[in-house]
């Protein structure tokens, strides 16, 4: 009896075990997080200077800005969709606001608020065109991308809108904490925020069932549509607060603003396993996946490697993160079905 008791045992320590490896591999935090370390000692060995104290400041600074966004885009992407128009949505908005700010003489605020509300028109028409008239997310946004390329240029004229207001200019100079300013702050406060909705939340619950399974949500009577149009404003709203801490930043109203901040975003969050395919991921994961990605892109620059490799670098680390999400869909789609005939 004694034998029979500690064979079964034997045979249930491997299944354990297995159960355990699975369900790890299920968060994805971490392996982004595994590969975020090993990327941080692979170039700190190679060039101490990493580490530094500028540097990580650079770092963080970067994904200050790019980070706000990758809140929007991780939401929008748990409803089902995605926007390839961030980066020309936070451009315009930064024009925007610069240009009531000089030409039209309006208050800082007033200024401000016009920029907030070009990002939160444009997520308006994203979304309705999606949720409307069925056009596909990819279409819709990446005409917008090219859209509002072209209203920079038409607000701007191809120039740089200064000079700005003093205060505008201070307030982008000003340090909180480790030489970070306040967008750093925003950031951090805005991460938190999002992450309680989506973690701890009706809202959040529902936003998960809109992108996973849209069918049975609307079956249980979640509006799926007025979910997907919210995360589409609120997506665009955050664009241009990123793209307005940098022009207050760079005191000016620039044309590059914003420039190549779509894919940036969208190869950061899918890095950190924000699924494509709508309903899963974290807001945690999203984000150290665009500060893993920052942390490739700096460390490329520290030991000398040429800017051309570094784009090459994060596309091969998006196409093994999707191949990867692809891949543990399909594991847990057919282990589900296997052990639902058990």
């Amino acid at each position: 009896m004694e034998k029979v008791v500690q064979s079964a045992a034997a045979e249930g320590r491997p299944h354990w075990w297995r159960a355990r490896a699975i369900r790890m591999i299920a968060i994805g935090e971490v392996g982004v997080i595994a590969a975020l370390l090993l990327l941080v000692a692979f170039f700190y060995f190679l060039q101490p200077a990493f580490l530094s104290e500028r540097n990580i400041r650079a770092i963080l600074q970067v994904v200050s800005f790019v980070g706000i966004i990758a809140i929007g885009q991780t939401m929008l992407l748990v409803c089902g969709e995605f926007d390839l128009s961030v980066g020309s949505v936070a451009g315009l908005s930064a024009v925007v606001s610069a240009k009531l700010m000089t030409s039209f003489g309006c208050p800082v605020p007033v200024a401000l608020l016009g920029g907030l509300a070009t990002g939160g028109a444009i997520g308006l028409v994203n979304g309705l065109v999606v949720v409307r008239l069925k056009i596909p997310a990819f279409i819709q946004t990446l005409g917008m991308l090219f859209i509002g390329q072209g209203l920079i240029q038409v607000v701007t004229n191809g120039a740089p809108i200064y000079p700005l207001p003093p205060s505008v200019g201070a307030a982008g100079m000003q340090t909180l904490v480790f030489g970070l300013g306040w967008s750093f702050a925003f950031f951090i406060v805005a991460a938190v925020l999002a992450d309680f909705v989506l973690r701890r939340t009706v809202l959040g619950r529902n936003m998960y069932a809109t992108g996973g399974n849209p069918e049975v949500a609307r079956l249980v009577g979640i509006n799926t549509n007025l979910y997907k149009v919210g995360a589409f404003i609120a997506i665009g709203m955050l664009a241009a607060v990123a793209g307005m801490f940098v022009m207050a930043d760079l005191s000016s109203g620039t044309t590059s603003i914003g420039s190549g901040w779509e894919l940036t975003v969208i190869a950061g969050v899918v890095v950190g396993g924000v699924s494509l395919f709508g309903g899963a991921g974290t807001l945690a994961g999203g984000i150290i996946g665009i500060l893993l990605l920052q942390v490739v892109s700096s460390g490329l620059v520290v030991i000398g490697v040429s800017s051309n490799w570094q784009q090459i670098a994060v596309g091969v680390i998006m196409v093994l993160a999707v191949g990867l999400d692809i891949a543990r869909r399909r594991y847990f789609t057919v282990g589900a079905g296997a052990r639902g005939k058990e």
